[in-house]
């Protein structure tokens, strides 16, 4: 399990922080009696549109005094939020490392690609399990 991610409700449907639970596919915590008791509490439902998720390195875009609930998640559920959330030209270079991560042909110019779209520097390393310094090295050219 990683750091908690942020279930939270907004008041406005239109604001589009975070992404939708439903959205993301199956999260084992949303069938744990906890988050169903924070629902039922909040008189909500996990279709509800003002659900929402937010990773953990983001769990302070979550509006002032919205209703929280720190849930945890796996790496792999952690990635589909992350890749969710992301804006669509980084969510396409995301998957692009991730099927690098086993081959070393164009490294280099697609790392460079990733860091310009603005993926950080940490990311592409846990994305492609490279060194930092190649990552540091890309960067440079």
């Amino acid at each position: 399990m990683t750091d908690d991610a942020y279930l939270f409700l907004l008041d406005d449907a239109t604001i589009t922080l975070g992404v939708s639970p439903a959205a993301v596919g199956d999260l084992a915590c949303m069938d744990t009696p906890a988050v169903r008791a924070w629902l039922a509490a909040q008189d909500s439902s996990a279709a509800s549109p003002l659900l929402r998720l937010l990773p953990p390195e983001e769990r302070g875009a979550v509006p002032e005094g919205a209703e929280r609930l720190p849930v945890p998640l796996s790496e792999e559920e952690l990635a589909r939020v992350r890749r969710q959330a992301a804006p669509a030209a980084l969510a396409d270079v995301e998957e692009e490392l991730l099927a690098y991560r086993d081959s070393a042909d164009g490294r280099d110019e697609l790392i460079g690609r990733a860091l310009a779209a603005g993926v950080s520097p940490h990311r592409v390393v846990e994305l492609t399990g490279v060194d930092p310094t190649t990552v540091t090295a890309a960067a440079g050219r």
